[in-house]
C-alpha cells in the first residue's frame, strides 16, 4: 500500500508542476515575441524544468520519510521518476515520428535523442547527488515549487481533478510493471496497446504500429 500511495502522491506532483511550468513557458513565449524556440534554447529550458522536479522530488521524498533518506528507501522514488522521465521521452519520441511523416519538409527544434538520454542521465545523477548533499535541495525556487504544488493539492475543485489525473498516472504504472514482470516470466508483456497510423503512400494497404506510451 505504501509503494501506490506513493506513486500516486507522485503522479499528483508531477502534474502539478506541469500545470505550474505551463504558464511558466507561457511567459517565455511572450519574451520571445512569437519567434520559435531554438534547439539550444529548447534543452536550456527543459534542464532547467528537469533540475527543479528533480530538486521538488528530492523535497518531498524528505517529506514522506520524515528527513530520514538512504539510498534504500528512495529507490522507489527514483525509479518512478525515472519511469516517468523515459515515458516522456518515448512520447516525444513518437510525436516526432508521427509528425515526420505528417509534414517531413518542416524542421524540428524541440527533440534530439541524444540531448534527451543526457538530461534524463544528469537528472538521475543529480537526484543521487542530493543524497549526499540533502542542505542544496533547501533553496528558494525549489521552496517555492514544493510549496505551490501542496497548495494546489489541497485546494478543493483544483485539488481534486489534479488527484484524478494521479489516480490514472497510478493505473499507467500498475500496467507497466505487470507488463514488465509478465515480460519476464513469459517473454511478452500482459498488454500490448497500439494504435495504427496510415503511412503517407499506400503500400498494399500497409500500417505502421505506433506503442502508446502513457
Amino acid at each position: 500500500m505504501e509503494l501506490l500511495n506513493l506513486i500516486f502522491r507522485l503522479g499528483v506532483l508531477f502534474a502539478i508542476y506541469s500545470f505550474i511550468w505551463f504558464f511558466i513557458d507561457a511567459f517565455l513565449g511572450i519574451l520571445r515575441t512569437g519567434r520559435q524556440k531554438t534547439l539550444v534554447e529548447n534543452y536550456l529550458i527543459k534542464s532547467v524544468k528537469y533540475l527543479f522536479l528533480v530538486n521538488v522530488t528530492f523535497l518531498f521524498a524528505l517529506d514522506l520519510n520524515k528527513n530520514e533518506l538512504s539510498p534504500l528507501n528512495v529507490m522507489p522514488t527514483i525509479i518512478i521518476l525515472v519511469a516517468y522521465f523515459v515515458g516522456k521521452f518515448q512520447q516525444k519520441q513518437q510525436q516526432m515520428t508521427l509528425f515526420g511523416q505528417l509534414m517531413p519538409e518542416m524542421k524540428q527544434n524541440d527533440f534530439h535523442l541524444q540531448s534527451e538520454i543526457v538530461l534524463i542521465v544528469c537528472s538521475v545523477i543529480l537526484f543521487a547527488g542530493l543524497l549526499f548533499f540533502p542542505n542544496y535541495a533547501e533553496n528558494g525556487i525549489a521552496n517555492w515549487f514544493h510549496k505551490s504544488i501542496l497548495d494546489i493539492e489541497n485546494t478543493a475543485i483544483i485539488g481534486f481533478f489534479f488527484k484524478v489525473i494521479g489516480f490514472f498516472f497510478l493505473l499507467n504504472m500498475i500496467i507497466k510493471m505487470l507488463n514488465a514482470i509478465n515480460y519476464v516470466l513469459s517473454g511478452k508483456p500482459l498488454m500490448d496497446i497500439r494504435t495504427s497510423f496510415r503511412s503517407g503512400k499506400s503500400d498494399n494497404d500497409k500500417f505502421d504500429d505506433f506503442e502508446e506510451i502513457n
